[in-house]
């Protein structure tokens, strides 16, 4: 999708491979693990690691009615934990921006709403 704000000296955005193994667990199992994630730095954003959908257990998780809007990324569609133990914890840009297209099929993860997500780096 065109549009969306252009990143500037004073917002800048850019999107890479992670060249990491993420691991992520919730609700005491893994729900993804892949060595194939981007990560995706913005301003003074944590960095948040996007991790592609055919790496996370979707079983696990159930589309919420949350949407939200980014001005530089586009519309945000959210996944809770399908047990309903956790609201969501995890977003996707379904149709992105064209600055950040490279993310359509990804998922991020709140850290603080999972039990972890966990880096190292690739061998």
């Amino acid at each position: 999708m065109q549009g969306g704000k252009q990143p500037s000296p004073e917002h800048p955005i850019s999107v890479e491979p992670a060249n990491a193994r993420i691991v992520v667990r919730l609700n005491g199992s893994t729900v993804a693990e892949s060595a194939n994630a981007l990560v995706l730095r913005e301003a003074a954003l944590p960095p948040v690691y996007y991790i592609p959908r055919a790496e996370i257990d979707m079983d696990a998780l159930s589309a919420s009615d949350t949407q939200t809007h980014c001005p530089y990324k586009g519309d945000a569609s959210y996944f809770s934990a399908r047990d309903g133990n956790a609201k969501d914890v995890a977003w996707s840009y379904e149709d992105p921006f064209d600055l950040v297209r490279m993310i359509k099929g990804y998922l991020a993860f709140y850290p603080n709403r999972v039990d972890s997500i966990e880096t190292s780096p690739l061998a």
